[in-house]
């Protein structure tokens, strides 16, 4: 076989460290962007925060000027990123600072006690272990005992249910203390008795309907407690399904009865371990914040989450005396002039969307969810040059405030139906209509999905059954037969 050299053309995409580390940047939260960039203040030198008591106007209500609309300042897109800002041998440091406000740490009236931590001030939420150990220590017992009741706090799940049987517990831990299975199944009874009198009420029991008789039993003796106690024990089920004719048979009340014994058992938890040893609260900050400037709703971006990061000038500068190319610095110096660029190239960024959504939306910022409009990820990428990918990016984590709530920047993208009148409607609006009519329905007679889907045709919109079921599972809402109420 001979051997030979052969010229081939072909073209690749090469992603550059720069771009790569853009492209990351923009995926994040403003959370874990600010988290971000305390790893490279620890590990870069060259970079640093902004002089918080630089002479700078504060931003105040009377002040704030409104942002620079995207026509005035244009911005390369993401995948076509031309970096007009200083060149990286530049001898002036880069500088990233959108926020102009004066900041609230490095100096003031600071503790001076080395031994205060503030972290004590924290508020620590006790989780459901710590809470029924802390009763526990309250009642005088043997440690035998003690043991007992600190055995079953420790075998319970998140909801605070007892899931092992009391019997399999005793069979496990017979042999460990060297006791009749017989005789420490007593015990275990015992101590499970003292744990289900703890707070809360329904905490300790092997199942649901043991918890809600705990929780009832909890309350103040009453004809209605009674009736709930007997409802939730013997005829759950027809309460579900809101067979109300059956109730009255079974139970010989009238509907005044059954209706608060009904509101009664709603009022119980499921769940008694809820609001215990949860999940970690996951804090949101808005990314952009809109307001109304004469007639008009702007978007502007949220100085209070803009981070002030700036290269270091001295080091800066002695790295220029020195002109040592090898100098493990000068990597530093580049790294840190790349993450100030692309800082500000990612505001820049969720700024020019933000603005391309908020020009779109303005009735849903004037007149609610049912004045959305139907849009798609295509329609902004296409308006600004961007790849849809870069805009899935942009709207994911980033949230944007406005007299109305707080809402990811997803929410306002959604797809639509065609109207009697040639329009489209969005499926949020479709929704927020939907959840209008069953809070408008007849208790005693809820809206059927069919119902409700002639309700929606009679206004224009032309939904099937199944979407209007869909629409109303998306909201949370039960069907009509377990709406219905006496």
């Amino acid at each position: 076989m001979k051997q030979s050299l052969q010229l081939k053309l072909s073209q690749q995409l090469t992603l550059t460290p720069q771009l790569q580390q853009s492209i990351r940047l923009l995926q994040l939260s403003t959370v874990e962007l600010q988290q971000e960039i305390e790893q490279f203040l620890l590990q870069n030198p060259m970079l640093e925060r902004a002089d918080e008591y630089e002479t700078k106007r504060p931003a105040t209500s009377s002040n704030i000027e409104p942002p620079h609309s995207q026509h005035d300042q244009p911005t390369e897109p993401l995948e076509h990123s031309n970096d007009h800002h200083k060149d990286e041998h530049t001898d002036t440091p880069l500088e990233f600072d959108y926020s102009g406000e004066w900041g609230n740490g490095g100096g003031g009236n600071r503790d001076e006690d080395e031994d205060f931590d503030p972290h004590g001030r924290l508020y620590h939420e006790p989780t459901l272990r710590e809470h029924l150990l802390s009763q526990l220590a309250e009642h005088v017992l043997s440690a035998r005992d003690r043991a007992i009741v600190t055995l079953l706090i420790e075998a319970l799940n998140e909801q605070g249910y007892l899931e092992d049987g009391l019997d399999s517990l005793a069979a496990e831990l017979s042999g460990e203390l060297a006791t009749e299975a017989d005789e420490l199944l007593g015990e275990l009874q015992v101590g499970l008795s003292l744990l289900q009198q703890f707070e809360p009420a329904g905490v300790g029991a092997r199942n649901l309907h043991e918890s809600m008789r705990l929780q009832l039993q909890a309350q103040p003796p009453s004809s209605i407690r009674n009736l709930a106690l007997e409802i939730s024990q013997q005829h759950l089920n027809l309460l579900a399904n809101r067979d109300f004719s059956r109730l009255r048979k079974l139970t010989g009340q009238d509907d005044n009865a059954l209706k608060a014994a009904q509101q009664l058992i709603a009022s119980l938890n499921p769940y008694p371990a809820a609001g215990f040893g949860g999940e970690e609260t996951r804090y949101v900050a808005a990314d952009i914040v809109v307001q109304k400037h004469g007639a008009t709703w702007v978007a502007r971006l949220n100085s209070a989450a803009m981070p002030r990061l700036r290269v270091n000038s001295l080091y800066a500068n002695l790295l220029k005396q020195q002109r040592e190319s090898g100098n493990a610095l000068n990597g530093q110096l580049q790294e840190a002039r790349w993450l100030v660029r692309n800082i500000r190239q990612r505001f820049d960024t969720i700024l020019r969307v933000a603005e391309a959504i908020v020009i779109r939306q303005q009735a849903f910022f004037e007149y609610g969810e049912e004045a959305m409009l139907p849009l798609v990820l295509r329609e902004i990428a296409e308006e600004l040059g961007l790849h849809e990918s870069t805009i899935s990016r942009v709207t994911s984590q980033k949230f944007l405030l406005c007299p109305r709530g707080l809402f990811e920047l997803k929410y306002f993208f959604g797809s639509g139906l065609e109207t009697d009148s040639g329009e489209s409607c969005s499926a949020t609006a479709i929704k927020a209509r939907l959840k209008k009519l069953i809070q408008a329905e007849d208790p005693k007679k809820p809206l059927s999905d069919n119902t409700l889907a002639e309700l929606l045709s009679r206004e224009g919109i032309q939904v099937a059954r199944r979407t209007v079921a869909k629409y109303r599972e998306a909201l949370h809402l039960p069907p009509a037969n377990q709406r219905k109420a006496l």
